[in-house]
């Protein structure tokens, strides 16, 4: 008898998106033509709440900047990084910490410690994509809740 294991099915990155709201950008930049500012002030164009993440900045995108994710007093969905690949495991650690729903690392970043990290959490994984692509190519929008 032939033993079979079910895995849980990953979520596609758009399934992601779909069904979050609150978006912790980590790596948030002051400079609109920085991706780190022009994804960000894209998905709040299209009603998603945005959490800057930002040791350097006070107020991002009409939004009160954090130093660190830890210290978001609020629920987050989806912690999207714009640091390079080497910082992602700590912020997956502290994506795992504050019970994000998901870890997306953004195009050009991987990291098989951070995928480690947030599977292990249970916490949906999605690397080298844009998050503001991925709206954009399935028309994502929030409404006001």
């Amino acid at each position: 008898m032939a033993l079979c294991l079910q895995f849980p099915m990953a979520r596609a990155s758009h399934q992601i998106l779909e069904r979050s709201r609150t978006i912790a950008v980590v790596g948030a930049s002051r400079d609109p033509s920085k991706a780190g500012g022009s994804v960000p002030a894209g998905l709040q164009s299209r009603g998603f709440r945005i959490i800057p993440i930002n040791p350097f900045a006070d107020t991002l995108f009409g939004e009160r900047v954090y130093r660190s994710l830890l210290d978001v007093p609020e629920k987050i969905d989806i912690v999207d990084v714009f640091r390079p690949s080497p910082d992602t495991p700590e912020i997956a650690r502290q994506a795992a910490a504050i019970g994000a729903r998901a870890l997306w690392l953004q195009l050009d970043i991987r990291s098989a410690e951070a995928r480690r990290i947030a599977e292990s959490a249970g916490m949906d994984y999605v690397e080298d994509e844009c998050t503001a692509v991925v709206a954009s190519l399935y028309r994502i929008r929030k409404t006001a809740a």
